[in-house]
């Protein structure tokens, strides 16, 4: 099916990586300079964009008024150790990444263009790994990143004490999603970990430490994009509405 909006890309090189990386986004169909733009920034980028179908689903819910004027902003890896080195709470590029994130890609997108340029209107996106770095780098930096939509994240110790240690937020904006049946998934590494149980207790910690409008949603379903694809319509429309 013909696409209504537009896909635009650029690469960039970013300083804080040492690496040319292209920036794809995806305009809607009543694209213009007259109005101004929330901005979703997803980790796995050509994942959400392929097995994720965000730009069929710009279609639809700008069609219908389901949600503000957004522009969808993929990033993507090279390949999964990459996407480990920075996504991960223990990546060796993970600082970097957030300062690409937050030095490179925003001031970017803000060039470009005709954006808010405020936290709110800002949001961080991703599944797993993705989701993991979108939380962390939206509780370093709230001011940059209002909205944070986590797709069965990666939590660990680091991720746990992170929220603990984040100073009080009132600002953000979390969408926060785990599958009943992932009580074994394959990490990157090849261990077999269990997901669901880390997310409840992440799910505790966001409530008793920080009072922001929080969204927590447990699906019937394993670590797959069968799952969260069935579920991003309403992510989108929940933070973007």
């Amino acid at each position: 099916m013909r696409r209504k909006g537009t896909m635009k890309e650029k690469e960039i090189e970013s300083a804080y990586l040492q690496e040319r990386i292209t920036i794809r986004w995806y305009e809607p169909e009543s694209f213009s300079d007259l109005y101004k733009y929330h901005i979703c920034i997803m980790q796995d980028g050509n994942d959400y964009y392929q097995l994720g179908r965000v730009a069929t689903f710009s279609d639809q819910l700008h069609q219908e008024d389901e949600i503000h004027h957004t522009v969808f902003v993929g990033i993507h890896y090279k390949d999964r150790y990459d996407r480990k080195d920075k996504y991960h709470p223990d990546g060796v590029k993970q600082s970097n990444y957030m300062h690409f994130l937050v030095k490179e890609v925003v001031p970017f997108l803000d060039d470009v263009l005709p954006t808010y340029q405020v936290g709110g209107s800002r949001a961080l996106m991703g599944d797993s790994l993705g989701g993991t770095v979108a939380l962390m780098t939206a509780l370093k930096y709230p001011n940059t990143f209002g909205k944070v939509i986590m797709q069965s994240p990666y939590v660990d110790d680091k991720v746990l004490a992170s929220v603990e240690n984040a100073n009080p937020i009132y600002s953000l904006d979390i969408y926060h999603t785990i599958g009943t049946e992932e009580t074994e998934v394959e990490t990157t590494g090849g261990n077999i970990q269990d997901f669901l149980a880390p997310n409840r207790t992440l799910h505790e910690l966001l409530i008793q430490h920080h009072q922001f409008d929080y969204r927590y949603h447990e699906l019937e379903g394993n670590h797959t994009w069968k799952f969260w694809q069935k579920d991003l319509k309403r992510a989108l429309s929940t933070m973007f509405g």
